[in-house]
């Protein structure tokens, strides 16, 4: 498991890791509309550039921090191993806030490498309760797959596996799969493509919790408690869509 880093530098490499992921996420929205007025290639465009980024900085960061990027998984890393090894409060204290931190840094970097205003609230209204449900079934495949790849000792295989889920969970996903409340609220200061309207930032956060929720059950369902050597997974996410996960 990591945490053989200073807490200072895993927090450093989260808020880096989410503001990377997010500016990747809003800046190939941004492109991709530059670029196609066809909205099915934008969405392309930019679920591709996500598994790509996501997959990179997983591999890249993860044996520093674990590679979150995502509150819902610290939440769950911290939850699962609370009787083991995994992470304690006090990561989980300093993790969350520099996943949002880095977040929002990220949609203003993408913002300001496209000439875009530095921040401006969404208009992209995303409020829906079948978009609700995208989001639970998001959340729910993300957790079952990072924490299930750790159960069954393949946590090697994140990097490709949650970049491939992310980019997959883009197009069968009614949301384009968030599953990140950090991502969520970063979106919300870019209007653009992978934009989220403030008002639509609860609601998606809420469905996130449930969809965590559900998930840290059916992996303890599916593949049983966790043994004391539980390992602290990589992820994401992520997120999505416009995504990221990420979006």
């Amino acid at each position: 498991m990591t945490g053989t880093a200073p807490l200072g530098r895993r927090a450093a490499v989260e808020f880096v890791g989410t503001g990377a992921l997010v500016a990747v996420v809003v800046g190939s929205g941004i492109q991709a509309t530059e670029l196609s007025p066809d909205v099915g290639v934008q969405l392309l465009a930019n679920s591709l550039a996500t598994v790509f980024g996501l997959g990179v900085l997983i591999l890249l960061l993860g044996p520093v921090s674990g590679a979150h990027f995502n509150p819902a998984v610290t939440l769950a890393a911290w939850w699962s191993g609370r009787h083991g090894d995994g992470p304690g409060l006090r990561e989980v204290a300093a993790y969350v806030p520099a996943q949002v931190g880095g977040a929002i840094g990220g949609a203003v970097l993408a913002d300001a490498m496209f000439a875009e205003p530095l921040v401006a609230w969404s208009t992209h209204d995303r409020w829906a309760p079948h978009l609700w449900l995208g989001e639970v079934v998001a959340t729910v495949g993300l957790i079952l797959l990072i924490f299930g790849l750790a159960r069954v000792g393949r946590a090697h295989f994140a990097p490709v596996a949650v970049a491939s889920y992310i980019g997959a969970a883009y197009w069968f996903t009614s949301s384009t799969s968030f599953a990140n409340p950090a991502v969520t609220i970063g979106r919300a200061f870019t209007d653009t493509f992978a934009g989220i309207a403030p008002a639509s930032v609860l609601p998606f956060i809420a469905a996130q919790l449930v969809g965590l929720v559900v998930g840290i059950a059916l992996v303890v369902v599916l593949f049983g408690r966790p043994t004391p050597a539980a390992e602290d997974v990589v992820v994401l996410h992520g997120d999505h869509h416009p995504a990221a996960a990420a979006r």
